[in-house]
């Protein structure tokens, strides 16, 4: 029986059927609903362990079909979404089954973070065709691959895939952390897009989002009716750290069942699409609910433990598997190795260095710029390895939320003016040759 067959969570289809399973320790029934046995309530139920899973081997599914599990619990009666369900039809609407093939971990080797040069993607910008209704897609997204090639990029950092609520979104709402966002594509447009990639030599990073979930279609939110104080229930904290920036949402890093939902989440990205690492967003708040460093009372230990135990997963199952930290808050313990009582991520964003930088490049007045703030960016380092930081002058947050590309807050309005077009290449060029990781 193979490891995929053995799974007890999520829709795992086999040559004649498919075995179903959910963890919903707080139901008296749960049923298996779908498109096979014509959306009855009743004719497939499942069986429940005394660990609170619920699983059912139901004949005759495959891959394609679409269904939702139909919980039955004290405080009522409930129609969910599959938190495993690798591919949705929309955020609020059915899981579909599809069937789990694995890559081959040693298909293709990234390049070294001593010679990588990362772009941060947008497949909704990026992917999106002129003229176009909607947002891009990974079809037109990997064919403007070669593109990057030819400006030199090898590693491309792709901004939440997740499915997320509504069309047009950063993706950093995340709905169902298993399933690919519909309106990018399939789970196979994403594999040919990793293998496109990887054909033209370049690594594909994901940025994952586990510092909290949702809000919006949380098919999570107390999803076998269960909840205290009225928060989230089992897959959330339920008291005060679940409060984050965006909502009380926050994960609950303690319990054994979330954080193998959050490990087998990142595990799943290399072992069913082949990608080369994960970005994590805002580690900050996976280990601290204010997202500070000096703040011990609101320390979470359970955060800490976490990233340290995925991080040793990634590596046994992929042993140069990266992993990148935005934690912003200039925390070297972020890239310490695991065993010294680090994080074990490869490398992390380097905030120190965007924020001397951009202010020394878009000032009216040289009395207005440091010089020593760009000599303290250039030498700064996490460790005695300088490639530990990624060094950027400009990414998602800092081109959005009020403000601009470098050239335009050089000369707003004029862009591409001399001063503007001047200033900002010198910017590039201390990018690309500062001490780190390079990022577009």
């Amino acid at each position: 029986m193979t490891e995929q067959r053995r799974a007890r969570k999520g829709a795992v289809p086999y040559k004649g059927g498919c075995r179903f399973g959910v963890w919903a320790p707080h139901a008296g029934e749960v049923y298996v609903v779908g498109s096979f046995n014509g959306w009855d309530k009743t004719v497939h139920p499942m069986s429940g362990g005394d660990d609170g899973v619920w699983t059912a081997d139901i004949p005759g599914v495959k891959a394609g079909d679409e269904y939702l599990y139909r919980i039955v619990a004290p405080g009522g009666e409930f129609m969910r979404i599959d938190p495993y369900a690798r591919r949705v039809t929309n955020s609020a609407g059915n899981g579909i089954v599809k069937a789990l093939r694995h890559k081959r971990m040693d298909a293709f080797t990234p390049p070294t973070l001593d010679k990588m040069v990362i772009y941060e993607l947008h497949i909704g910008t990026f992917g999106k065709k002129e003229g176009a209704d909607g947002p891009g897609d990974l079809e037109t997204a990997m064919e403007r691959l070669e593109y990057l090639k030819e400006l030199g990029v090898n590693a491309v950092e792709i901004m939440p895939l997740s499915e997320f609520a509504g069309g047009y979104s950063w993706g950093y709402n995340p709905a169902h952390i298993f399933a690919v966002e519909s309106d990018y594509g399939s789970p196979r447009n994403f594999r040919e897009f990793v293998d496109r990639a990887h054909q033209l030599g370049i690594a594909v990073i994901i940025d994952v989002v586990y510092n909290h979930f949702g809000p919006g279609d949380l098919d999570l939110w107390q999803f076998d009716g269960w909840s205290e104080d009225g928060k989230g229930g089992i897959y959330f904290y339920n008291d005060w750290r679940a409060q984050t920036p965006w909502g009380e949402t926050r994960p609950d890093y303690g319990r054994g069942e979330v954080r193998e939902y959050i490990r087998d989440n990142a595990l799943m990205w290399f072992r069913e699409y082949g990608v080369d690492g994960l970005r994590w967003d805002m580690t900050a708040y996976i280990r601290n609910v204010h997202g500070m460093n000096d703040d011990a009372g609101s320390d979470l230990p359970d955060g800490w433990s976490l990233m340290q135990w995925v991080n040793r997963e990634i590596r046994r199952v992929k042993k140069n598997g990266l992993t990148i930290a935005e934690d912003l808050q200039d925390n070297g313990a972020l890239t310490r190795a695991v065993k010294d009582g680090g994080a074990g991520f490869d490398a992390q964003w380097g905030a120190v260095f965007v924020h001397a930088l951009r202010p020394t490049l878009t000032a009216l007045d040289d009395k207005d710029r440091s010089m020593e703030a760009v000599k303290g960016t250039l030498l700064h380092r996490y460790s005695a390895d300088a490639f530990e930081r990624v060094v950027y002058t400009e990414s998602h947050d800092e081109v959005a939320n009020g403000r601009a590309r470098v050239p335009e807050e050089i000369d707003p309005g004029k862009a591409s003016s001399w001063a503007a077009k001047k200033r900002s290449t010198l910017g590039a060029a201390v990018v690309f040759t500062a001490p780190g990781v390079p990022m577009l």
